[in-house]
């Protein structure tokens, strides 16, 4: 048993121990100078009291969980409680003469059938109460593990989606390799190294839900480094990523398909073009992206919608920042452009 639940069990037990020593109390308390004496306060209260614990407790810790909620055996609550109703009213008039030393059958007193409903009536409270703090625990109970079941379905989700993200970014990378190994060795093997780091940097964050922003940065810084030794020289490539970021904690891999996406669609062999990123990241938390590349997609290519790495983006931010992302893309006849606005974790939280 965990220290938490132990601790949980403690404090109810004392809330428990403290409702009863006050209601015991309180007999005590009102007959305080008045004609009443010790037997009659045990005679009418405190066995009153007792007999409750007892329909209480048997309730809460046994016949509630056991038979009433289940279906097939409701019937036997109602017979346990009609039949320890019974038990507990033989011991009250047995008690009661005792007490009375064998005099109590003598009194002139309400009826028995009216003594019998009035108790009747008493101890259903306890059979109340039971069921009562039972259905409210239970419902509890469902809500948490409801909880608990939506957020190990997110976290499946996000590392499917991180799973089918990675492959993705590593294939994307190669062919960048591959294409460098006839036109230019040397830059092939440099951009070996760099994908050796940046895999190095996947492996690293793998098992992490964010990790400071000043990685991720640096991750970025890495990747269009390594895209840029296959670029030709009519192709201008702008980073404007801030050397010192704020202390605040980002999803990894949260802005590389934008980037990659850049990479893909707005570079066209012969042709000359821009790519352009920039982050600003405030103080505050917010954290601002934009990718910008010229069009050269296929005709009849949607560049607002398709691509794995976008879906995926999209996904993610749905799961990691719900209601505070901003995704905005801008598909235009020769222009290109993604916005990603993020409310990130300070790094302290």
């Amino acid at each position: 048993m965990s220290n938490d639940l132990q601790r949980k069990h403690r404090i109810e037990a004392a809330v428990h121990a403290l409702i009863w020593v006050a209601l015991f109390y309180i007999p005590v308390a009102l007959s305080t100078g008045t004609e009443i004496g010790m037997r009659e306060v045990a005679t009418f209260f405190w066995s009153q009291l007792v007999f409750m614990a007892v329909i209480f407790y048997a309730n809460y810790l046994l016949f509630v969980e056991r038979y009433l909620y289940v279906r097939s055996k409701r019937w036997l609550f109602i017979a346990l409680n009609i039949g320890l109703l019974v038990l507990l009213y033989g011991v009250k008039h047995l008690l009661f003469n005792l007490l009375h030393d064998g005099h109590g059958g003598g009194h002139h007193g309400p009826p028995v059938v009216f003594i019998w409903y009035s108790d009747f009536l008493v101890y259903l409270i306890p059979i109340a109460f039971a069921v009562a703090i039972r259905s409210g625990k239970r419902l509890t109970n469902f809500a948490v593990y409801r909880t608990e079941a939506e957020n190990a379905k997110l976290q499946a989700e996000l590392q499917t989606l991180k799973y089918q993200l990675q492959p993705h970014f590593f294939f994307n990378a190669l062919n960048t390799v591959y294409s460098l190994i006839e036109t230019d060795p040397d830059k092939a093997r440099a951009s070996i190294h760099s994908l050796s780091k940046l895999m190095r940097h996947l492996l690293a964050v793998s098992d992490k839900a964010t990790i400071p922003l000043a990685e991720e940065i640096d991750f970025l810084n890495k990747y269009i480094a390594l895209m840029r030794l296959r670029l030709s020289p009519g192709i201008r490539v702008v980073a404007d990523l801030p050397a010192q970021a704020p202390d605040v904690r980002v999803a990894p891999l949260l802005f590389i398909s934008l980037v990659e996406n850049a990479f893909k669609h707005g570079i066209f062999a012969g042709q000359q073009g821009d790519l352009h990123f920039t982050l600003h990241a405030t103080p505050g938390g917010e954290v601002l992206f934009i990718a910008r590349n010229g069009m050269h997609a296929k005709p009849g290519t949607d560049l607002a919608a398709s691509g794995i790495g976008l879906e995926n983006l999209r996904k993610r931010l749905a799961l990691l920042y719900p209601g505070r992302h901003e995704l905005t893309i801008r598909a235009e006849q020769d222009r290109y452009e993604a916005v990603l606005r993020v409310q990130p974790e300070q790094a302290g939280t």
